[in-house]
């Protein structure tokens, strides 16, 4: 008895049409048994398709829910398409003719055919008259406000055309630009009643809080630049005002949507380097080349760049149990912070932050298995490199990203409020209170210092 003749396909499968339905079909039809590989949102994004509005496990559900279709594997990375075709004794490969020559290199591994798509039917016409433009505000002129702008010009179905400033002639440099931003507000309440349904705040960080509070208050998701808030009781009151009126709040912590990082932390979950014991990352900055306003000064090192170390610490080896400062600087001002954090699984993470002070920005995860190193900018992940004992088993993993990395944090953020959801995988509500636990702890340390010696 022969064998059955095996079948793969791969697609995204986002808003799942009739066109999806025949291909499939057509390409079962070619054998016996069909496997279907569905595109991770992640290796999605790292290939610069920032429109998909479907989950991961939506899209696979919908999949398997196809009597013809015999097994479904998640396509994660580029290499995959090759190994999977050894993997599984592939016999053909079945694609979309509009990838017509793209793949014939894959006829090593097995024969390659392209079947014709049906016309007049695709997923980018189906988002355009499903679902409604997303209108966002501006709020500040922070370090990151232009090219949130340019960033944010690459999403599908988002409109960025109205910012707000109380300086105002700030406000007539940014809307004479030929940048879209055609509406300037120095008056926050009007800011908030115009037709945006959402906001990104990127101001001095004393006022995120109240900034936000105001937002959520009016309806309107808040994506804003780390911290959201200065003191734990202003954390707890933000998240639960979201969650009460069933809006998104998100950190804007670019770092957490990138490709790269977020491939890495599937790795690590998947035993790349055993269990992981330390997790270390530095993140400094020199106001020669990065100038903070005055009123980002009076905060320090610990509130400005502690998030980043602080991601991927937490990410890593979760909720901390016991964190201890090693701060340097004024009462008012801490120059840098070395911070050592215990936590509940046994692992010891090192976070190094500093202004004015410059330091490689490096990362190092330690494993019983080997290490992994992510080369200075480490929180704009590109590369990291998987080293063990015997250098023959090493690798690098490397995942270039478009622009500055701001469209993939964005493209979260609006695929969520087209999903009607209000956590982010990526960066969910525990995330964000793991992450701001160092600063919040910190500040209230720091407020009692104050107190005590008054």
């Amino acid at each position: 008895m022969s064998s059955p003749k095996k079948i793969i396909t791969y697609g995204t499968y986002d808003m799942f049409h009739e066109g999806h339905l025949r291909l499939l079909k057509r390409a079962k039809a070619l054998g016996d048994h069909l496997i279907v590989g569905v595109t991770d949102e992640n290796y999605d994004r790292s290939r610069g398709k920032l429109n998909v509005i479907e989950s991961t496990e939506k899209r696979v559900q919908t999949i398997r829910d196809l009597d013809f279709v015999d097994e479904v594997v998640i396509e994660t990375h580029k290499k995959q398409k090759a190994e999977d075709m050894q993997k599984y004794g592939i016999d053909i490969f079945a694609i979309g003719d509009d990838w017509e020559g793209f793949f014939d290199y894959l006829n090593e591994f097995t024969e390659v055919v392209y079947l014709s798509r049906t016309e007049g039917i695709s997923s980018t016409l189906l988002r355009k008259e499903n679902y409604d433009l997303i209108k966002l505000g501006i709020v500040g002129l922070g370090e990151d406000t232009k090219a949130f702008i340019e960033e944010a010009t690459h999403i599908p179905n988002l409109r960025v055309n109205r910012i707000y400033s109380s300086d105002v002639n700030d406000l007539k440099k940014v809307t004479k630009e030929d940048n879209g931003v055609n509406y300037g507000h120095d008056n926050y309440d009007e800011f908030l009643d115009s037709s945006i349904s959402a906001v990104y705040i990127d101001t001095a960080l004393e006022e995120h809080y109240p900034l936000i509070r105001k937002a959520l208050e009016a309806n309107k998701h808040v994506l804003c630049e780390n911290p959201l808030a200065l003191h734990k009781s202003e954390l707890r009151e933000l998240l639960n005002l979201a969650k009460t009126k069933e809006l998104l709040l998100l950190s804007a912590i670019r770092t957490a949507f990138l490709p790269a990082f977020n491939q890495l932390l599937s790795e690590l979950k998947n035993g790349l380097i055993g269990d992981i014991k330390q997790v270390k990352a530095t993140r400094t900055s020199s106001f020669k080349d990065k100038i903070y306003p005055d009123t980002f000064m009076t905060q320090g090192a610990t509130n400005i760049l502690s998030s980043y170390p602080s991601l991927l610490v937490n990410k890593i080896l979760g909720r901390s149990k016991d964190i201890t400062f090693f701060d340097q600087g004024t009462d008012n001002y801490d120059v840098s912070n070395l911070i050592i954090s215990k936590h509940k699984n046994g692992g010891i993470g090192i976070s190094n932050v500093a202004t004015g002070i410059q330091s490689k920005g490096d990362a190092i995860i330690s494993g019983t298995k080997g290490y992994v190193y992510i080369p200075s900018p480490w929180w704009l992940t590109k590369k990291f490199k998987v080293n063990h004992e015997d250098d023959n088993k090493s690798q690098t993993y490397k995942y270039e990203f478009d622009g500055c990395g701001l469209r993939y944090m964005i493209a979260e953020f609006v695929s969520l409020i087209q999903r009607g959801e209000r956590k982010s995988k990526m960066l969910s509500p525990k995330d964000m209170i793991g992450i701001n636990r160092v600063l919040l702890e910190y500040n209230e340390r720091k407020i009692k210092q104050l107190e005590k010696a008054q």
